[in-house]
């Protein structure tokens, strides 16, 4: 069974070492976002050659490899997704759809939802409802919000904006950090397709925005309109 065999080369790949400063720097100790999280330690171009030798695997075993305690065969099984998605009909696309969001619990850190969202559930939903953002954006799951806005990146290359600006406001005052990044980041890649758009957008709510999502959003602006967004002076 080729699950088996994925399992046993992760292992076999197992880096203490690696995994040693992934367990920091992915914040896996009590009363971090990721606590509890194990990692074998493997890099991750490692897994995306993985992900190329084994996109022939069934969905549903991808789906069991997602359910593994290891992060990397998290992160493994949604490069093959990914894979598997960008080839198939309408019909695999939406058993990888319904597949991801009924796994949500899984994709639990911001790098498995980064490598996968746009990818999955955002091309996905391209040319249908996207309700569903909407609904994630307010969920208690941190990485259901984070799948909220990321997913909208599919959008942005796309030169579609509408969805990721309602997510942003839906989201503005979320808690978490992760957020205010992935907010900041998507704004930034609107202002890289249409900087008016990204403008108009920050001089209605910049006064209002956590400072980590204002600095992402502002980040390649030229330092002196940066410093005038950082000390509210812009109109």
């Amino acid at each position: 069974m080729k699950l088996q065999e994925i399992k046993n080369k992760l292992h076999s790949l197992a880096n203490p070492e690696i995994a040693k400063h992934a367990q920091r720097y992915f914040k896996t100790a009590p009363g971090e976002y990721a606590a509890g999280d194990i990692f074998l330690g493997i890099r991750a171009p490692q897994l995306r050659q993985l992900a190329k030798e084994y996109k022939t695997i069934e969905v549903t075993e991808a789906e069991e490899l997602l359910k593994s305690e290891f992060h990397e065969q998290r992160a493994l099984a949604l490069l093959i997704l990914v894979l598997i998605f960008a080839q198939a009909n309408e019909t695999i696309r939406l058993q990888i759809y319904n597949c991801y969001l009924s796994n949500t619990k899984f994709i639990n850190n911001w790098d498995l939802v980064d490598c996968s969202a746009e990818h999955i559930v955002g091309k996905f939903l391209a040319d249908k409802d996207k309700a569903i953002l909407s609904q994630l954006a307010c969920s208690n799951n941190l990485w259901e919000r984070r799948i909220s806005i990321i997913a909208t990146f599919h959008f942005i290359r796309n030169k579609d904006f509408t969805e990721t600006l309602k997510i942003s406001e839906i989201l503005m005052q979320d808690k978490h950090d992760l957020i205010h990044k992935a907010i900041g980041w998507m704004l930034r890649e609107i202002g890289k397709r249409n900087l008016k758009i990204e403008e108009d957008f920050l001089i209605t709510h910049y006064k209002n925005m956590p400072r980590t999502m204002l600095r992402y959003a502002i980040e390649k602006f030229p330092e002196e309109i940066r410093q005038q967004y950082l000390k509210g002076t812009i109109e």
